[in-house]
């Protein structure tokens, strides 16, 4: 089956409607275009998933503000574009402004990078309380958020181990993203 504009158009209006499997279409379609033009870009599998992600999000997000005046996948690469335009500089600012002091009382002053026990204990105090969080998720949150970033598993593997297809994955991980940063959200409020 041919999938026109007209029927994406169907499924950008069933999206807004709050209809998972139109998410999903979304998802599926065009993911591929999307990491396809991001790994062009940044010439990095792992950077290029986690900005196609981002994209899907804000984009999912922002779906009612899409002008069907333009075709979707166009809207989608703009949004992937900006996205890693940002990275880009946020991460040049961040270079710059490790090196732009260059002088003989700033170089004497550069920090010794090993962790010191305060160290290791507020990174363990830190995932203790990740953990917790991720805990209040449902547990089929928890296992792609544990497979993913925990386990560090592409997402074939995941959807191997889950016996899930790959479009559940992506998605089911884009939930539960979403889902856990409300929760730290609303904690770092208290």
């Amino acid at each position: 089956m041919e999938i026109t504009e007209a029927h994406i158009q169907k499924k950008i209006k069933s999206a807004i409607e709050g209809k998972q499997g139109s998410f999903s279409f979304l998802l599926d379609h065009y993911w591929n275009q999307v990491y396809g033009f991001q790994l062009k870009r940044v010439n990095n599998e792992h950077e290029a998933e986690d900005i196609t992600i981002e994209t899907f999000s804000k984009a999912f997000d922002k779906l009612d503000t899409f002008d069907p005046e333009y075709t979707f996948g166009t809207w989608l690469l703009t949004i992937s574009k900006n996205i890693q335009i940002d990275k880009y500089r946020k991460r040049k600012k961040s270079i710059i402004n490790q090196t732009a002091d260059t002088s003989e009382e700033h170089i004497n002053k550069i920090p010794d990078q090993s962790p010191t026990a305060e160290d290791r204990l507020i990174r363990e105090q830190n995932l203790a309380q990740l953990l917790r969080f991720i805990k209040q998720l449902k547990p089929h949150y928890q296992d792609v958020i544990n497979l993913r970033y925990f386990q560090e598993m592409s997402y074939n593997e995941i959807s191997d181990t889950l016996k899930e297809p790959l479009s559940n994955v992506k998605v089911r991980l884009l939930r539960a993203r979403k889902l856990l940063a409300e929760i730290i959200k609303s904690h770092s409020l208290l």
